[in-house]
């Protein structure tokens, strides 16, 4: 088993040589900071882990196995923001636990993960208690020594990490003292990255767009790269079940998918379609385990709109069954999707096509006249969905069609936010505009899929003797729903079409 903690903290540096001598200044009376006990000295010896090209330091990841101290064993830290760090725990073994080695899997792929660094550190720990006793953070001072292939290095520095709960202010509060001590804040985020930077061995520096290519090539690569990087990063949260971590690896998924087409003449769609096409696989794979629960949450607020008169028979619980069985299934079919052997093809395959990309002679034309007519390509195709999905009369077949337009406004709000690099204003006006037409038109698609779970939902209580009223009733409110998004639409349509037509793309 792994157990997971959330780290804030803040890492100090003696700016004059000798400091360390004295320590780090007394803390009491700042920030509420009423007595610093002292704790003791521990001796710790930290192994990090990592894969021979330093693929984990590279992306601010660290894995160590680290005897010594109240909480020896496998951390991998995995980077949140700025000062704060997700900490996965494992139990101490000889080689790297599963739940961890599951974690780094995106970025480590078929790669060995060896060790890279040991650091040994003298560590003298003291409590910060607030007035009543309350633990407010922990104050770390390490004595370090790095080594790493017969090449040593050494530093002392100053750790602050907040309690849980503990109001970060603290730690401006503390950044203050320290500074005028003579300490400030540490250049590097981790002591691994110091340990590298020290003994001569920093991870290679992520590929970094030039600015001075104005190319359209340069601009669409740098987007997808972006995403590529999106798609990776929340791999983890995906397999530790992360809020929002589903969605944003499906949009990353989408927005591929959407740039590969859109610009179809900037890449060879010879190499881009066998892509699009694992995307497409995928996101169905994990939009599966989204959709549920976007429809769980939706029910859960609309039975706690109605009135209690008009919950007939246990809703409640049937909605938690309905979810239930479903969210097993589509949980192990995301994580089932991870694991395959497809996805981490998938990843070294974007790996690849970044690495060498497949342009066209359109690449080459500065992004200024190349990509406004890639966008607006994308932007004629809506206007002909959605005039033909008004034309329809409701029913089955104007549902689709709508739901065709609703896909076609998402590719051309991508296109236009894949161009606001190079197009600024105008390419940002567009996205906006292209994104009131997704949304009401996402409304009226919402409203299809829901009535089809309230159809699903209806049965199930009918078949266990149960009153379907309330289904029956959230039934009609999506329907009113759907009513509205059609009504709507023609208006928003007119007004997103002006604001395109006069964003001066062409």
């Amino acid at each position: 088993m792994a157990d997971t903690k959330r780290e804030i903290e803040r890492k100090f540096e003696f700016t004059k040589p000798g400091a360390e001598q004295r320590g780090a200044p007394d803390l009491t009376g700042t920030a509420g900071i009423a007595t610093v006990v002292d704790r003791g000295v521990a001796d710790l010896d930290a192994v990090y882990y990592d894969t021979p090209d330093q693929r984990l330091a590279a992306d601010g990841l660290t894995l160590r196995r680290r005897t010594g101290g109240k909480d020896a064993g496998w951390h991998l830290k995995l980077p949140v923001a700025p000062g704060t760090r997700d900490e996965v725990s494992a139990a101490l073994s000889d080689t790297v636990p599963g739940p961890l080695a599951v974690l780094v899997r995106s970025r480590v792929r078929d790669a060995p993960l060896e060790p890279q660094v040991r650091l040994l550190s003298s560590r003298r720990t003291s409590h910060l208690l607030d007035a009543g006793g309350s633990l407010l953070a922990e104050l770390s001072t390490d004595a370090v020594t790095a080594e790493r292939d017969g090449t040593t290095a050494t530093w002392t520095e100053v750790e602050v990490e907040l309690a849980d709960g503990s109001d970060p202010a603290l730690l401006d509060a503390v950044q203050k003292t320290f500074e005028k001590a003579g300490l400030k804040v540490s250049d590097a985020p981790s002591k691994l990255a110091r340990a590298l930077a020290e003994t001569g061995k920093e991870p290679p520096a992520r590929p970094a767009p030039d600015p001075a290519d104005e190319t359209a090539g340069a601009y669409v690569l740098a987007y997808l790269r972006a995403q590529v990087d999106t798609l990776v990063s929340y791999d983890p949260g995906v397999r530790r079940n992360q809020p929002d971590s589903v969605h944003q690896m499906r949009v990353a998924c989408r927005r591929l998918r959407s740039a590969f087409k859109t610009y179809r003449k900037i890449l060879d769609r010879e190499a881009t379609d066998p892509i699009g096409e694992e995307l497409r696989r995928l996101g169905e794979e994990l939009g599966a385990d989204r959709d549920r629960e976007v429809l769980h949450e939706h029910f859960r607020a609309q039975l706690a709109d109605l009135p209690h008169t008009l919950l007939a028979g246990p809703v409640h619980k049937r909605l938690r069954t309905w979810n239930s069985a479903r969210r097993t299934a589509t949980r192990r079919r995301a994580l089932a999707a991870l694991d395959h052997p497809r996805h981490l093809a998938l990843l070294d395959t974007l790996d690849a096509l970044l690495t060498d990309p497949p342009l066209l002679p359109q690449a080459a034309k500065p992004a200024a006249k190349a990509l406004p007519k890639a966008i607006l390509r994308d932007y004629r195709r809506l206007a002909t969905r959605v005039d033909h999905a008004l034309s329809l009369d409701p029913g089955q077949e104007r549902d689709h069609a709508l739901h065709d337009a609703r896909k076609g406004a998402k590719r051309a709000r991508y296109a236009a936010e894949a161009a606001e690099p190079a197009l600024g204003k105008p390419a940002r006006k567009l996205a906006k505009a292209m994104e009131a037409v997704q949304d009401v038109l996402g409304e009226h698609q919402d409203s299809v899929v829901a009535r089809t779970a309230l159809h699903d939902l209806t049965h199930q209580a009918h078949g266990a003797g149960e009153p379907s009223f309330t289904w029956g009733l959230l039934h009609g409110r999506e329907e009113a729903r759907a009513e509205r998004s059609e009504r709507d639409l023609p208006a928003v349509w007119a007004e997103a079409s002006d604001r395109a037509l006069r964003s001066a793309l062409g």
